[in-house]
């Protein structure tokens, strides 16, 4: 199977949090890769979500700093990394 996820490290913005873990649908509000929590919880439903290059369908996953969190798009894939 051909993966729609590319990955290029120096582009991906850092997204600082407050405590040392963030779940993945806060996450993904906090950076802009999803309006709301509704569209969030789509995104996950829908296999459209990466953590560190693999699918999760889990909005309430715990990320930490460093992890790349990757989004596809219509208009393309949007990452960022948790900081």
């Amino acid at each position: 199977m051909v993966s729609n996820f590319a990955f290029d490290s120096e582009s991906v913005p850092e997204v600082p949090i407050r405590d040392d873990a963030i779940r993945l649908g806060q996450f993904l509000k906090l950076a802009d890769l999803a309006e709301d929590g509704a569209q969030a919880r789509d995104l996950i439903a829908d296999g459209e979500v990466r953590v560190n290059g693999e699918v999760e369908t889990r909005r309430g996953r715990q990320l930490v700093r460093g992890d790349l969190v990757s989004v596809l798009m219509p208009a393309g894939e949007e990452s960022a990394k948790v900081g």
